[in-house]
């Protein structure tokens, strides 16, 4: 998918990293790639809870999602939408899709993360498109 093309909630959910961007108290960008599935007619996003992004989401839902590689070098244009850090039964819904998608990989990588840091040691955040901006498509 070129830079240019704005992706649907669908071309997210097929992509292999996202990336995510939650925005500082001073207003400016902070881009992070992650593992994301859906879930309805939103994203799951899974994380370690104290990281700065759940910090920075707390503070201000605004967000924007974007297809990237691992490395975090978008593919796609950014759409903004909102974004939740979910309580502990969502959360733990949030590992379950993830490590569905992921298959294998996903189950190790979320299992050795439960056994290292608890059932309380990480997030899921659930992302919504800007119904506004994805009206026309």
């Amino acid at each position: 998918m070129p830079e240019s093309t704005t992706p649907t909630v669908a071309d997210l959910a097929a992509a292999k990293f996202v990336l995510l961007t939650t925005y500082r108290k001073d207003g400016s960008a902070v881009d992070t790639p992650v593992w994301a599935a859906p879930d309805g007619n939103r994203l799951l996003v899974w994380t370690v809870a104290d990281a700065y992004k759940v910090r920075r989401l707390r503070r201000d839902p605004r967000v924007s999602l974007a297809i990237c590689d691992a490395r975090g070098n978008a593919k796609s244009a950014a759409v903004p939408g909102i974004g939740e850090v979910l309580d502990a039964d969502g959360s733990a819904h949030a590992r379950s899709v993830i490590a569905r998608k992921y298959g294998l990989l996903g189950r190790i990588i979320v299992g050795a993360s439960v056994v290292r840091r608890g059932r309380t040691g990480t997030v899921g955040l659930a992302c919504v498109l800007d119904p506004a901006d994805t009206a026309g498509r």
